[in-house]
């Protein structure tokens, strides 16, 4: 009775865990990265502020740190000409379409020790993820019309 009890816990707890797709897929993020560029859907010149924290300028070229098994990572804006340094953040990759196989990105900046100060996070649209390359995308509202943003990343 002790087994089919303990069998049955263990079906439970692996049919809770999350996707098979987002097990691989927080597989293959795990590790550095570097944020090459950011394009727009749109021409123009636009003043971005990304992740409340700085400009589409000081983004390019930093460096990204991903830590799967705790969902935990940092980047670094190497740029001299922005305040520079190492910020923290937790993640989650979310599978939004199991057919399509798209994802969400939810970053969450935190201190050195996770705990985030103000609770506010962002979703973002993990829109292709291979060993070499990930885009992120994160649509806003330009007056009134959809606006998006590609974060192109390739792997260290």
């Amino acid at each position: 009775m002790k087994k089919i009890f303990l069998f049955f816990v263990a079906i439970s707890v692996l049919s809770c865990g999350s996707s098979k797709t987002v097990r691989v897929s927080k597989k293959v993020i795990k590790g550095d990265w570097v944020l090459n560029s950011i394009t727009y859907n749109q021409s123009g010149n636009y003043n971005v502020t990304l992740l409340n924290d700085a400009s589409k300028a000081c983004f390019e070229g930093s460096t990204w740190s991903f830590v799967p098994n705790n969902n935990t990572g940092a980047y670094t804006i190497n740029d001299p000409s922005c305040a520079t340094g190492e910020r923290h953040f937790v993640f989650t990759i979310q599978e939004v379409d199991a057919e399509t196989g798209l994802y969400d990105f939810l970053l969450k900046p935190t201190n050195e020790k996770h705990k985030s100060e103000t609770n506010q996070g962002f979703r973002l649209k993990l829109s292709a993820l291979s060993d070499t390359d990930m885009v992120w995308q994160q649509s806003v509202n330009v007056s009134g019309s959809a606006f998006t943003l590609n974060m192109n990343f390739s792997k260290q």
